[in-house]
């Protein structure tokens, strides 16, 4: 989702659901974020090159939630009604420049993550896909700082080094017998 700082723009609207992921109604984006937190639609995705690298981003210092951090190749949220596979490729071409390809559903998680530094809460239904990328990555930079391609052995040295978003270690858990399936047993996942 583009974002605008033109004061008439349209606001961003979300899909609340239920425990079960059911549609309950919308909520304007920040307003769900604002603690509690509302639970709504979201997806986290995870591509890797042809050696089963991830691909991390590391999210632009400009965002207005987890800025400067690194976390999963892309996530975010489905349009009220917009299929969230769609949803996932859309942003992923919006943020990166580059397609996914052989995406696939990895499952679903659901999680209440409260972000100390913003006060704001991921509190989300989060549909999760795994995939490939071989195409050079354009990153747009209001959305992405750096990126990276790291294997099992370099995501947690740079874990250990420095701040991943509140949802990564919940997404990447609940994502890797996926993340195992799409890389092989070789790639380490």
């Amino acid at each position: 989702m583009p974002h605008s700082t033109d004061a008439t723009a349209e606001p961003v609207m979300l899909e609340l659901v239920d425990e079960d992921g059911r549609t309950v109604g919308t909520a304007e984006k920040l307003s769900a974020h604002r603690a509690p937190g509302r639970l709504h639609r979201a997806f986290s995705v995870f591509l890797f090159d042809a050696g089963g690298r991830l691909l991390l981003q590391r999210r632009a210092p400009g965002k207005y939630h987890s800025p400067g951090v690194w976390s999963n190749t892309c996530c975010g949220h489905p349009y009220p009604g917009e299929p969230p596979f769609l949803a996932a490729t859309r942003r992923t071409v919006e943020e990166l420049g580059a397609a996914p390809e052989s995406l696939r559903a990895a499952g679903t998680v659901r999680y209440n993550h409260p972000d100390p530094a913003s006060g704001l809460v991921e509190q989300e239904y989060n549909h999760l896909f795994a995939g490939v990328v071989s195409m050079p990555l354009r990153p747009d930079p209001e959305e992405i700082a750096d990126t990276a391609f790291v294997s099992p052995g370099e995501l947690a040295r740079l874990r250990s080094e420095g701040a991943f978003s509140a949802w990564f270690p919940t997404v990447l858990d609940a994502a890797r017998p996926a993340l195992r399936d799409l890389t092989g047993a070789a790639a380490g996942w």
